[in-house]
């Protein structure tokens, strides 16, 4: 199995990033860390996440307020989108394109 990320989901990962290192660093470079250990887990264990809210998605919640949408295409776990917990999924007008 292959891990890839999609050009969404880099841009929520450094999105998320860098508004939590504006309060703490650390915390930050914390928050990012544990996003590519959950997702090592994946490597290995695919359905660990729930059934995603959008077709053909799952989600595996890494933190309380951080979830990952991701999707198993043939050899490869792709990363959708990482979401903060309380904002609205899947969205009125889905952006969830693959990228």
């Amino acid at each position: 199995m292959r891990l890839l990320w999609t050009r969404l989901a880099r841009e929520d990962r450094k999105a998320i990033r860098e508004y939590i290192a504006a309060d703490s660093p650390v915390a930050a470079l914390s928050i990012d860390a544990l996003f590519s250990d959950r997702c090592k887990h994946l490597l290995d264990h695919p359905s660990l996440g729930r059934p995603g809210r959008v077709a053909g998605t799952r989600e595996l919640v890494v933190h309380r307020n951080y979830i990952l949408v991701y999707d198993v295409a043939g050899d490869a776990i792709r990363v959708l989108r990482v979401l903060h917990a309380a904002r609205q999924w899947p969205p009125v007008a889905s952006i969830l394109a693959p990228g």
